[in-house]
């Protein structure tokens, strides 16, 4: 037999009256008095990491415990979420992740078998991703509205990072919101799309900002948009969707979002909310946070469910017209 299947045993016929635990036993104000695990379901590297790395070290001093990033990657972010959902709810197991892993996948991958409000319990969004829409230069659009002109003469090709990617949802919801056509056609991840659009093989996509910024200042895209509240600070030139008379953006940014598993006590929720914002709202980490293309953004359990249902309602919609499924 197992430790796991073992401890878990003993725990039952503990709560079962037959034995008694007072030495184990753990009030929520004495979280946490052991090592933390963080999973990340990508590989080390991204974003979702850098952001998940700088939190988990503010985390593991104020704790006075370990706090161990450990990267999970498979099945686009899926098979990290299935360990943490499955975990202990005693808040020693967490995971940070991107929008995508809580609204979205679960409805491209039912076969997972996540549901991304039954099976969490949520901490907080801890940042947000905003998006710059960019266009090849040769495509002779110098603004969004020209852009948008040209895309309703003929049917453009946009690049997605993937087959349900933000960047194929939030494009086919931009073209949606012209009342346009687009020809979708997908790369393995972020980068290549990026580099299919400065290359020309396709005339647009969306990106980070660091990433935008760095094709832009050599001249091989243009960026026409940014899918945020407000102007970014490196691109004061560049308005927001709102600022362009689209109140609906249809370019969401990303959010990366703490959470637990699914019964984890309101307590502990609590307590590892107010670190995770505590850890965010420290000088140096905003400013890596800032320099990543990520905006701090920390938020309330509930503001984080607001997110994910109002994901699940838009994206679900849209999944469902296009009818994309992966995996299959």
């Amino acid at each position: 037999m197992s430790q796991q299947i073992s401890r878990r045993a003993f725990l039952a016929a503990a709560g079962a009256g037959a034995i008694g635990l007072p030495a184990l036993a753990q009030s929520p104000g004495a979280f946490p008095i052991r090592q933390v695990q963080l999973i990340v379901p990508y590989p080390a590297g991204g974003a979702v990491d850098l952001a998940a790395r700088l939190v988990a070290e503010k985390l593991r001093l104020e704790f006075g415990q370990p706090v161990v990033v450990e990267n999970r990657p498979g099945a686009n972010g899926m098979v990290g979420a299935a360990a943490v959902a499955r975990a202990e709810p005693d808040g020693y197991t967490l995971l940070m992740a991107p929008r995508e892993v809580f609204g979205i996948n679960p409805i491209l991958m039912p076969q997972q078998a996540i549901d991304g409000r039954r099976d969490f319990a949520y901490v907080g969004v801890v940042a947000t991703g905003p998006y710059v829409l960019i266009v090849n230069p040769g495509l002779g659009a110098n603004s969004f509205a020209e852009f948008a002109s040209l895309a309703k003469g003929r049917e453009l090709a946009y690049a997605s990072f993937g087959k349900g990617s933000m960047a194929h949802l939030n494009i086919e919801a931009l073209a949606r919101r012209l009342g346009v056509k687009m020809v979708h056609v997908p790369y393995r991840g972020a980068p290549p799309a990026v580099a299919a659009v400065a290359t020309g093989e396709v005339a647009l996509t969306i990106a980070t900002p660091p990433a935008a910024l760095s094709l832009m200042q050599d001249g091989k895209v243009k960026a026409l948009a940014v899918g945020d509240k407000r102007r970014l600070p490196q691109m004061r030139d560049v308005p927001t969707m709102i600022e362009l008379g689209i109140s609906d953006d249809p370019l969401i940014p990303n959010f990366f979002g703490l959470v637990a598993p699914a019964g984890t006590s309101g307590a502990v929720v609590e307590r590892l909310n107010a670190s995770a914002a505590r850890a965010i709202a420290a000088p140096e980490i905003a400013a890596r946070l800032e320099a990543s293309g990520l905006v701090p953004a920390p938020g309330s359990p509930s503001e984080m469910a607001s997110l994910v249902n109002d994901d699940i309602e838009r994206f679900g919609r849209l999944i469902r017209e296009l009818d994309i499924k992966v995996g299959e």
